[in-house]
């Protein structure tokens, strides 16, 4: 079991989205912050919106916090 410390979280704000849903928005903002942020441990949805397009949903917009570890000393030293 890994050993549990406590830890700091900054939190980014990021807007996903996606024609094919909710779900599917949430996962395309995770996985793209995902290339360039490390440590990201979870989310919350704090909006979700959408556009119309003749009449229909054209897609999906969801607002996310997102948190991420901010990384102790001990933590650059494993590097």
């Amino acid at each position: 079991m890994a050993e549990h410390r406590d830890h700091t979280y900054k939190i980014v704000e990021l807007v996903g989205s996606s024609p094919d849903g909710v779900d599917q928005a949430i996962r395309n903002a995770i996985e793209r912050a995902g290339e360039t942020l490390r440590n990201l441990d979870w989310f919350e949805v704090r909006e979700i919106r959408g556009a119309m397009q003749e009449g229909e949903i054209g897609w999906f917009q969801v607002k996310l916090g997102v948190g991420f570890r901010v990384l102790d000393p001990a933590d650059l030293e494993k590097e």
